[in-house]
């Protein structure tokens, strides 16, 4: 192996790391312009959408995007190119050493080193994001009136992220590394089957047992909404098992609903902001800017339709299986590249050292990167289609008229920008745009009529 060879890899990372960039940023300020010259509020929405509020999307979603834009260059740009090109990650992993001896455990032992290098990591990489985390809280959510955290809470909150991380990364990555030493030539088949079974158990037990430690959850009181929810559940043979309203006021006045769950027991949670009044009965608790805020219980009906929907229509399988293939076919390239020698020494270590947790990162991070990212779009592209055939399957509930007063209230509500570049959203969105899906349902009232 020559020194060219290494050299070679380093700036073929570096350069991918920066078109990467580069394409993002790019896509980015294409939006940026439409934020500064998109003045009008759109003639579909002049009924629902004030002025006023339209701008305070616009301002808020430039702020957003120039944040994202700014995060990019400083942290994946610049500073990851420097940490590459001076080899932190080789630093890293001798400090790890040092930290073992002087435990005086083994330092021979690559499962206890690669433990402590994840843990020095995290500590890293919190730090690094720290001020960013708090800038876009404290000050661009705050001035947009979004962020409901105290310094105490969020504070709090970050110490008990870090360390339901630390206490789930650990053991998983000493899993990684003793399936690699021990797993033989094809260990990378007990990888993929090692990494799929934990994600199904993460997938069950975070919204049981992880996420209560964040949040607060309580059961939906009986009522009409209530009642309505669960005869639409068992109109479609959901095995409903639990019902929670969860405090996310708390944190952020944004809102949302979900389901979680394996085989016949699930349950159905709504962001207390995604309720009317924050489903209070009496509103002399809540803020001015508070009231009024919210979906009507037929409006969160028609939401939750939707969200069944992608549980009837199969999505969350597909998803699932989607990404059991993905995760098979990377950890197959892993298996069969993680050896050459220029990628560690690349990365600043000696020849003949190669930590199989770096390995999985460089090829991971970067060998596949290209690969990622056409993932990452074919994905988006398909969750796109889903929405729309969520939509759709409301729709067909009867739930057209609320689906679309819930979607603007919501965009509303969240003052969601409604005008994006095409290029920006084909790239970017998730979901279809709201102006997108309030056609598609315009166009399915009108198929309907024909028919």
């Amino acid at each position: 192996m020559s020194s060219l060879d290494a050299e070679t890899v380093l700036l073929s990372i570096l350069f991918l790391v920066i078109i990467e960039n580069a394409l993002e940023i790019y896509i980015s300020l294409r939006q940026v312009k439409v934020y500064r010259t998109a003045l009008k509020v759109p003639a579909e929405l002049t009924s629902h959408m004030g002025e006023e509020t339209f701008h305070k999307a616009r301002k808020y979603g430039l702020d957003q995007e120039n944040f994202g834009i700014f995060k990019a260059v400083v942290m994946d740009v610049g500073l990851l190119c420097l940490e590459l090109y001076v080899g932190l990650i080789a630093v890293l992993w001798q400090l790890s050493e040092q930290v073992v001896e002087r435990l005086q455990w083994d330092s021979k032992n690559e499962i206890i080193v690669s433990c402590v290098f994840v843990l020095i990591s995290n500590v890293l990489s919190t730090f690094k994001g720290l001020p960013f985390k708090i800038y876009k809280i404290f000050v661009l959510e705050e001035t947009h009136g979004f962020n409901k955290q105290t310094a105490r809470f969020f504070a709090w909150d970050q110490l008990k992220g870090f360390l339901v991380t630390q206490v789930l990364m650990i053991p998983i990555t000493a899993a990684i590394i003793f399936i690699v030493q021990r797993g033989g030539d094809n260990f990378f088949i007990w990888l993929w089957i090692f990494t799929g079974v934990i994600s199904l158990v993460l997938l069950t037990l975070y919204p049981i047992f992880i996420a209560p430690l964040f949040d607060k959850y309580t059961p939906l009181e009986k009522g009409a909404l209530r009642q309505s929810i669960e005869d639409l559940a068992a109109s479609l043979k959901f095995p409903l098992t639990k019902l929670f309203v969860v405090e996310g006021s708390k944190r952020s006045s944004h809102s949302n609903a979900y389901f979680y769950g394996l085989w016949n027991s699930k349950r159905i949670v709504l962001f207390d902001t995604l309720l009317l009044n924050k489903g209070k009965s009496n509103d002399s608790d809540l803020s001015e800017d508070e009231k009024g805020k919210g979906c009507t219980d037929e409006e969160v009906l028609a939401v939750l339709g939707h969200e069944l929907g992608h549980w009837k229509l199969g999505h969350v399988t597909k998803n699932i299986i989607i990404m059991q293939v993905h995760l098979f076919l990377m950890f197959l390239v892993f298996g069969n590249v993680f050896k050459y020698p220029p990628f560690y020494v690349a990365m600043g270590f000696q020849p003949g050292t190669r930590p199989i947790l770096v390995g999985l990162l460089i090829v991971f991070t970067y060998v596949l990167a290209p690969y990622n990212a056409l993932m990452n779009f074919a994905m988006t592209i398909l969750s796109r289609r889903f929405e729309y055939q969520a939509d759709e399957f409301a729709f067909k509930l009867g739930f057209a008229e609320q689906l679309g007063q819930a979607l603007i209230k919501l965009n509303v509500d969240n003052l969601g920008f409604p005008v994006y570049d095409w290029l920006y959203s084909t790239w970017n969105h998730s979901h279809p745009t709201l102006l997108q899906r309030l056609n598609r349902l315009k166009e399915l009232k009108e198929d309907k009529k024909l028919n």
